[in-house]
């Protein structure tokens, strides 16, 4: 599904990623992680156009995007959930569910519905629909950042760090949504976390270390060794 190939990434003349390579197969869930200020971030926003690669390559479902804009990468089907979620306190549940249409490729006309399927993974959603975004607590706004991405049906889910400073029940329904999202909907994601449960939820991992990749593997796999180097505080 996505394919990135040597990408080395810049700010100034500080190289921040160094010659990169990772894939998100079809239908997977594959974790990046690493210590703080490593290049996480850093390689999502290049994934959805926000940085600028000095050389590699970016491919979705095998076409390149290296050279697209944002908003035609959401347009092909990548869905992005930043760090901090960034949902809009000032307007309703509802709008910010509703801004997701955006990047559909084509919208019917008339009044636009919310999919159920959206209640279905997150239920308190449906509840608050006429509340302000801003009044939801992190829990709940990580919910509706996750639900806002999905109205655009993504074919890729960009999730940065979804459970920071979400206490650990609702990190458990957000892990459990994942998990229904990809199948019942075989979209893939791409998750950068510190958490070790949800960690362990994806298929595969990544390792990052001074902006390059230097482990990988299954979940199913991953060494004591490698979650102290990587993911112990």
């Amino acid at each position: 599904m996505l394919q990135i190939n040597g990408l080395n990434v810049y700010y100034g003349e500080s190289h921040i990623l160094r010659q990169v390579d990772l894939s998100v197969p079809a239908g997977k869930m594959v974790c990046l992680i690493g210590r703080n200020g490593v290049g996480k971030t850093t390689l999502l926003k290049t994934i959805m156009g926000l940085l600028k690669p000095r050389t590699g390559t970016i491919t979705l479902a095998g076409e390149p995007i290296t050279s697209k804009s944002p908003d035609q990468r959401a347009r092909l089907g990548i869905g992005y959930v930043p760090q901090g979620r960034e949902i809009i306190p000032r307007i309703t549940v509802e709008e910010n569910l509703l801004l997701g249409l955006e990047a559909r490729q084509s919208v019917r006309r008339g009044k636009p519905e919310i999919p159920e399927e959206i209640f279905s993974l997150f239920p308190v959603l449906k509840s608050m629909l006429s509340r302000m975004g801003g009044d939801l607590s992190g829990g709940q706004q990580q919910q509706l950042a996750i639900a806002r991405a999905l109205m655009g049906k993504p074919q890729l889910l960009v999730l940065d760090e979804p459970t920071e400073g979400i206490q650990p029940s609702i990190i458990l329904e957000i892990e459990a949504a994942v998990r229904q999202i990809i199948e019942s909907t075989g979209i893939s994601v791409l998750l950068v976390e510190q958490h070790l449960h949800f960690v362990r939820q994806a298929d595969q991992y990544y390792a990052m270390q001074k902006g390059g990749i230097v482990a990988s593997g299954s979940t199913r796999e991953l060494s004591q060794d490698v979650i102290q180097q990587f993911l112990a505080v």
